[in-house]
């Protein structure tokens, strides 16, 4: 099973890849980016495996104050690394950082359920994809949205990306949290709900770009 994770990421990335050179320029970024998610899954796999390893600390202290800052952090550093070096358009940005959510939640899911295939239920299915999936995706596309308000603005960029960051570590830990206890309910309803809201608060301000 150790090799299966670099398995799943060539099955899953070299078709992508290779039609990195067949789309179009514009699909290009966010198809780029939904390799690069795939990339962070499989790199926390590692750290995180390190960190359990090495912390004198509970699975559910992994879980919850662990796992939450270090893949958080590792999904930060290419959405940062785009707009500081390529564009921090607003509107690519919450592509790209959508999709590296993406990416990451289906190599994590996927591995997971070719661990352990006889444990997994239609309810299991429906909190990893629209709970812990779509989490990976919400806070990637938290601290997109945060970056592409604070990044024209220096005297609140490094104090705005923090705080994005943070919030998504919050979020992420919290997540955990709830779908390790008995409101795993709550937990797998958590991201929905935060989905919904993301949605209407995106719709209302392209609405008023058009007025």
């Amino acid at each position: 099973m150790g090799n299966l994770i670099y398995i799943l990421f060539a099955c899953i990335a070299g078709p992508l890849l290779l039609m990195l050179g067949v789309v179009d320029k514009k699909a290009r970024p966010p198809l780029a980016y939904l390799l690069v998610g795939l990339f962070l899954a499989l790199f926390a796999s590692e750290l995180n495996g390190v960190l359990a390893n090495n912390l004198a600390v509970s699975y559910h202290t992994i879980t919850t104050a662990v796992t939450p800052i270090s893949e958080e952090v590792l999904k930060l550093i290419p959405v940062l690394f785009y707009a500081t070096v390529f564009s921090d358009d607003r509107k690519t940005l919450l592509n790209i950082s959508a999709a590296e959510g993406m990416g990451f939640a289906v190599l994590e899911n996927t591995f997971i359920l070719l661990q352990a295939p006889q444990s997994a239920t239609i309810l299991w299915a429906l909190i990893r994809g629209f709970g812990t999936g779509l989490m990976h995706s919400l806070c990637a596309l938290i601290v997109g949205i945060a970056i592409s308000y604070v990044k024209k603005k220096r005297k609140l960029f490094y104090t705005g990306t923090f705080a994005a960051l943070s919030a998504a570590i919050i979020y992420h830990a919290i997540f955990n949290s709830l779908v390790t206890s008995q409101y795993q309910y709550v937990g797998a309803v958590l991201p929905i709900v935060t989905y919904l809201v993301i949605v209407y608060f995106l719709k209302r301000q392209r609405k008023n770009k058009k007025l």
